[in-house]
C-alpha cells in the first residue's frame, strides 16, 4: 500500500485488510511517502499492534516508486496492490487467488464500488459508476468476468511483475493501465472478475476532483505516446467533447449562432440529460451536485488530455 496523506481512512483501510479470510500467510508492506499529516503516526501506531505489518519509506511520495519499493520488501509469491481510501471486503484476496488459480490469470481485479459519505462524495460515487461518467469500463460499471485491458488495483503473480521489471516509474499517474498493457503483451492475462468489490472513497470537494481527472487525464496521454495505437473512444470521448465545446464557443461569441449547439447539446445531452438518467435514490442535495461533477470529471479530464505536454513521461520527469 503506497500512503500519502491517508489519515482519514488509513487505519479504517487498514483494519479490512487484516481482517481477510484468505487461509494463507498475510503480510502488509505500507510505503509511507513523506505525509504532512498524522499518516505516519497512525502507520507506527498499526505496526506495534500488528507484527504482519511492515513500514517502508518512498522519500518521493510518487505512487509507482511506492509500489515498487513494497514489492522489493515483501516476500510472497503473490502481491496485493492495495489503496489507503479503498476498503476491502473479508473475501477479496480469497477470491482473487481463486480466480487467478481457476483462470490461469497475472492479474486479477474486481469492482472499483465507489461510495460516498457527504453529498458531494455520493455524486461523486455516481458518477464513476454510471457509463455516462466513465464509459463502458468494467471495473467502474460492472459486467460478466473475462479478460480487460485493464482492472483497479489488481491481485499479481510475482513472477508477471519481475517478468516485465515492476513499475515503470515514469508515469506518476495511469501506471496500472501502462503495467497491465505490458503484462498483457508479454503474454500475461488480466482477468475481471465482480465477485472482487472494493469500497473505494471518492474526493471530497471539486477541487480535489478537477485535479485527479486533470492529471488522470494528461496521463492517460502519456501511456498513449508511450503505447501506440492503445487510444480508443473511451479515451477520447473527454478531450473531443472539450475541444467541440471551445470551437462552438468561440464561434457563437464571434457571431455564428450555430456554434453555440456544440456546448449547449454537451450540457443538455451529459450532465442533465445524464442526471436525469442516473440521479434516482440519491439525496436531493447530491442530486443538485450531480451535473457539476459530470462536467467537472469530463472538462478536467479532457483539458488535461490536451494540454499534456510532449515531454511529460521521459526520463528526465522520473
Amino acid at each position: 500500500m503506497p500512503v500519502l496523506n491517508e489519515e482519514r481512512h488509513l487505519e479504517d483501510a487498514v483494519n479490512h485488510i487484516m481482517a481477510q479470510d484468505y487461509p494463507g500467510e498475510l503480510e502488509l508492506v505500507l510505503s509511507l511517502g513523506p505525509s504532512r499529516d498524522r499518516t505516519d503516526e497512525i502507520a507506527g501506531r498499526l505496526a506495534a499492534r500488528d507484527p504482519r505489518i511492515i513500514l517502508t519509506r518512498n522519500p518521493t511520495g510518487r505512487t509507482p516508486n511506492g509500489l515498487n519499493i513494497a514489492i522489493k520488501a515483501s516476500q510472497y509469491s503473490i502481491i496485493v496492490r492495495v489503496d489507503g481510501h479503498s476498503l476491502l471486503p473479508a473475501d477479496y484476496i480469497r477470491i482473487a487467488v481463486e480466480a487467478m488459480d481457476r483462470y490461469e490469470a497475472d492479474n486479477v481485479g474486481g469492482l472499483m464500488a465507489a461510495e460516498g459519505v457527504t453529498p458531494f462524495e455520493k455524486a461523486v460515487a455516481r458518477a464513476m459508476t454510471s457509463k455516462f461518467g466513465v464509459g463502458n469500463a468494467r471495473f467502474h460499471t460492472g459486467g460478466e468476468p473475462g479478460e480487460v485491458e485493464t482492472v483497479y488495483l489488481g491481485t499479481f503473480r510475482r513472477s508477471a511483475l519481475e517478468r516485465v521489471g515492476g513499475y515503470d516509474e515514469t508515469f506518476v499517474r495511469a501506471q496500472d493501465w501502462e503495467m497491465n498493457h505490458r503484462i498483457r503483451q508479454s503474454g500475461g492475462k488480466v482477468w475481471f472478475t465482480p465477485a472482487m468489490r472494493v469500497t473505494y472513497r471518492p474526493r471530497p470537494n471539486i477541487k480535489q476532483l478537477a485535479k485527479q481527472f486533470f492529471y488522470t487525464g494528461r496521463w492517460r496521454r502519456v501511456v498513449g505516446r508511450e503505447h501506440q495505437g492503445t487510444l480508443n473512444l473511451r479515451y477520447l470521448a473527454p478531450p473531443l467533447a472539450v475541444a467541440g465545446i471551445l470551437v462552438g464557443t468561440l464561434a457563437g461569441l464571434v457571431g455564428f449562432w450555430p456554434g453555440w449547439i456544440l456546448p449547449v447539446g454537451y450540457f443538455l445531452a451529459i450532465p442533465v440529460g445524464g442526471t436525469l438518467l442516473t440521479s434516482e435514490e440519491l439525496p436531493w442535495k447530491a442530486k443538485l451536485l450531480l451535473p457539476f461533477v459530470y462536467a467537472t470529471m469530463h472538462i478536467s479530464w479532457g483539458l488535461g488530455f490536451l494540454t499534456s505536454p510532449p515531454g511529460l513521461g521521459l526520463t528526465r520527469d522520473r
